[in-house]
Formats: structure tokens, sequence, C-alpha cells
């Protein structure tokens, strides 16, 4: 179906669009919600989350090389079992995908184009992402290896320009209540990092295999980095009033001034988000089409590309009436539905996996003894 091939930096580097391009947007001011101060030590926290679905992607693709999580849950579970994993996993990333569109449109239209329908926008996005995802994964690979650079060297930039504007004493004090409003805080985090089930899928096409597993868990490192700086930067800045911005970097972002030289840099910040944001929706959608695909046994996801992105446009519409209704879902119940298709159904069928292995090799022994 997919005979595109990626390098394991690649991947990394498409990993890390998954949770960062929202992350750093969004969950300062969901997390806040939870840990107050101590908001940026919940993605350390989080990250195990990650860690922990890289290492089982590893090593389920050792069990099963050359196949994605769609094809060997059958051999796992059992045809129907199996049959049925697939369709909860297709499920979940079509309404995943279709979040992410309206998060991306939100964003955009709450911040930059008051007056243009947000249809306008996602549907121009759709289509864009459509186009990549029907070129295949290596193009999703070179165009994450760009885009994504560039994210990452801005949220460097914007972070070193507010250094003049931050309150250290914000952070303090640590722990004060505790660790359970800390692990508290990381429940929304942890839903992002879960994103890394998309691992899942590209192992199989890795050219360098050998490198799969340390480039995915410098992936993780790099995104836990990247949301303890955003995290603590928008502390820094905004103190207790965090939890009450929708988009705090944004609101960080447009206070930069510079000896009234570099000011209104917010366009730019815009332009350069865009492009993470274009390769995670690309992500997203890709896994959602290669999904379908593989649940329904074609041969070809190709023709399922532009009516699927039709569909998803629609779910973005209709998956929250607003964006309060919308924040209060991701921030709240979403992290355990997230958590319990992404992170426990991986597991057990890792766990069910390495049952079936060692009951084998019992069998097999016993027969030749």
């Amino acid at each position: 179906m997919e005979l595109g091939k990626v390098s394991s930096f690649q991947m990394a580097m498409m990993l890390y669009s998954m949770p960062v391009a929202t992350g750093i947007v969004i969950l300062p001011a969901i997390t806040a919600r939870q840990a107050e101060q101590d908001l940026w030590l919940s993605p350390i926290i989080a990250s195990l989350v990650g860690y922990m679905l890289i290492y089982i992607a590893y090593r389920l693709d050792k069990l099963y090389p050359n196949k994605t999580v769609m094809e060997y849950c059958i051999e796992v579970a059992g045809r129907i079992p199996g049959k049925a994993l697939g369709f909860v996993f297709v499920f979940f990333y079509l309404h995943l995908s279709g979040i992410v569109i309206r998060q991306y449109g939100e964003f955009i239209v709450g911040n930059f184009f008051l007056k243009t329908p947000m249809i306008a926008i996602t549907g121009v996005t759709v289509i864009a992402c459509a186009i990549a995802v029907r070129c295949g994964l290596e193009v999703l690979g070179r165009c994450s290896q760009s885009f994504i650079t560039l994210l990452i060297v801005l949220v460097l930039i914007v972070t070193v320009l507010l250094l003049p504007g931050m309150n250290p004493e914000n952070v303090f004090p640590v722990m004060e209540r505790g660790f359970v409003p800390v692990l508290k805080g990381a429940a929304s985090p942890m839903d992002w990092f879960s994103s890394y089930f998309a691992a899942l899928f590209l192992f199989p096409f890795l050219s360098d295999k050998s490198k799969g597993m340390k480039w995915g868990m410098i992936s993780v490192c790099a995104v836990m980095l990247t949301m303890v700086i955003t995290n603590l930067a928008a502390l820094l800045l905004f103190g207790e009033l965090t939890a009450d911005l929708s988009y705090p970097m944004m609101v960080a972002v447009r206070q930069i001034s510079l000896a009234g030289f570099i000011e209104h840099i917010e366009a730019v910040v815009m332009s350069i988000w865009i492009l993470g944001a274009f390769v995670q929706i690309c992500m997203h959608y890709y896994i959602a089409v290669v999904g379908t695909a593989q649940w329904l046994g074609m041969k070809s996801y190709k023709p399922l590309v532009f009516p699927l992105g039709f569909l998803l446009l629609v779910l973005s519409v209709w998956i929250a009436p607003d964006l309060q209704v919308l924040s209060g879902f991701l921030g709240t119940s979403f992290a355990f539905y997230a958590l319990a298709i992404r992170f426990m159904i991986p597991l057990l069928l890792f766990l069910v996996a390495l049952l079936r292995k060692k009951r084998g090799k019992s069998r097999a022994s016993g027969s030749n003894g």
C-alpha cells in the first residue's frame, strides 16, 4: 500500500510535529488550570507515555516486521476482535483529525482573520493537506524535515526575545500543594504525548530501522523540552493569569519589543507555525486514510484521500459549537479517551503478543523434547 520509505530522523520530525504544533499554543493554559505555577513540571511526567509508546512500537515491529498496527492486531487478538480494534483506531483518528483541523481554524480566525469564515480557512488547508497525503509518506517526511526545523528555531528565538519581560518569582513556591496538582496537570500533556502511537504506523516504513528507537526517544525528549520551555515562558510572563488566556504564547509574542525595532512579529510567528501545523494535520490525515484503507482491505489508500478529506472538514465543524466547549473537552474527558485508545490498547496488544510468543516457544520446545 505504501511503497515510500523515510529515515528515522524524518520519522522523529513527523512525530515531533504531532504534539507540538497545537501543544505550544493551547497546552500552557490547560495545564495551568490544574498545576498552577508548577505547570512546567507536568510535561516531564507526561513524557513517560511517549517513551513507552516508542518502545512498544519498536518491539512490535520486531515481532511483526513490515506490518502496521492495523495489520498485526488481527494476528494478536484474532480476526473479529482485531477488526473491532481496527475500527476503534479508524474512528478515533477520523475524530482526532477533525479536532486538529478545528483547533487550527480557531487559532487562525481568532487571532488573525477575524472576519473570515472558518470553513474557508480549514477548507483550503484540507485541500493542501490532501494533495500532500496523496503524494505519499516520502513527501511528508521531506516536508517535516524542512518545516519542523523552522518551527524549533522559532520557539528558541521567541523565548530569547521574551527574556526581558520574564519574572522568575512567578515560579515560586515550587510544588506548594504537593505532587498531586502536577500529576493532574500532566493528564492533558499525556494525551498530546500519546500521539506517538503514530510510530506504530511509521516503523514499518523506515529505511534505517536500527536507528528508529534512538531517534524516536530523541523526538520525545525534544517535545518534552519544548513544552517545558513554552510552559515556563508563559508562567514567567503572566503568572496566575496563564490559566485565563486561550493562547498564552501568542499574547506573549505580541508583547515582544526590542529597542523599538523588533516588534509586531506575530505575522512571522504565524507563518512559521502554519508550516508546523500543516505537517501535524497531514500526519493525522495520513494515518486516518491509511488506517481506513487497511481496515477495508484496499490495495491503495489514494482513492480515499479526497472523500475522507471532505468528511474531516465536516467533522471539524461538528466537533464543538465554539472554542470554549472544545477547550473544556480537551482539558477534561478527551485526555482519558485518547490515552485509552492510543496508550492502553497498544500496551495490551504488546503484552498479548509477548504471551503468544512465549507460548509458541514453549510449545516448540515441548514438541522437540
